[in-house]
C-alpha cells in the first residue's frame, strides 16, 4: 500500500498514518477548519437574525398590550373593548361623521353609564358631537349604527331634546357631560369610536 494514506478518526480530527512520504493531514485539516469556520459563521448569523426577529415580535406584543388601539396610540384611547378618538378641531356634525368614517370608525354610540362616564371624563368641559340624530324624522332619534335608541341608555340634560327653533337635529355631549340637541351646522369637537383591532 505504498503511497496510500490510511485515515483514522481521532476526536473529530483526521490523523494520517503515513505510508511513504504522503502528508495529507495538513490539507484535510485546513479544509475541515475552513468548513467549521463557515458553519459557525452561518450559525452565528442565523442566531443574530432570529434574535432580532424575536425582539421585534416581543416589542410588538408589548406595544399591543400597552397601546391596544394600534400604532397611532396617541390619537386613540382604549376603554372597555373599544378605541376612541377625541378630535382636536371643531367641525359641523356631517363633517365629523365623515372624518370618523375616513378613520374606519363612526361617531360614538353611547351604550351605558360607564361609557358615558369615560367620555365625560375626557371631554374636558367642551362640547362633542356623538352619533345620535333625528335629522331624518323630527323627534325620532336614532343612533347612526342602528342601535335601538328607545331601549338603551340616555343621558339628556333636563328639558332636552328641545328642538329649539325647530332646527336642532344632532346630539352633542354638552360642556357638563349631559346630552343636548344642537343645530347640526354648529362647530363642535367630535368623538369617533371603533372596535379593538384584532
Amino acid at each position: 500500500m505504498t503511497g496510500f494514506v490510511k485515515m483514522l478518526q481521532d476526536t473529530d480530527v483526521l490523523q494520517p498514518v503515513e505510508i511513504g512520504s504522503v502528508r495529507a493531514s495538513r490539507t484535510i485539516g485546513r479544509y475541515l477548519s475552513r468548513e467549521k469556520l463557515k458553519t459557525s459563521s452561518f450559525l452565528v448569523g442565523l442566531l443574530l437574525v432570529l434574535s432580532y426577529l424575536l425582539v421585534i415580535i416581543l416589542f410588538g406584543l408589548v406595544l399591543s398590550e400597552v397601546f391596544p388601539c394600534g400604532s397611532r396610540r396617541r390619537e386613540w384611547e382604549y376603554f372597555h373593548g373599544g378605541c376612541y378618538y377625541f378630535a382636536t378641531k371643531q367641525v359641523i356634525w356631517q363633517t365629523a361623521k365623515m372624518h370618523c368614517e375616513e378613520k374606519n370608525s363612526s361617531l360614538v354610540v353611547i351604550q351605558d353609564n360607564p361609557e358615558q362616564n369615560f367620555l365625560q371624563s375626557r371631554t374636558r368641559g367642551e362640547r362633542y358631537w356623538i352619533g345620535l340624530t333625528d335629522i331624518d324624522a323630527e323627534g325620532e332619534w336614532r343612533w347612526i349604527d342602528g342601535t335601538n335608541y328607545r331601549a338603551n341608555f340616555k343621558n339628556w340634560k333636563p328639558g332636552q331634546p328641545s328642538d329649539y327653533n325647530r332646527n336642532e337635529d344632532c346630539a352633542e355631549i354638552s360642556a357638563l357631560g349631559e346630552w343636548n340637541d344642537e343645530n347640526c351646522n354648529t362647530q363642535n369637537f367630535y368623538i369617533c369610536e371603533k372596535p379593538l383591532p384584532s
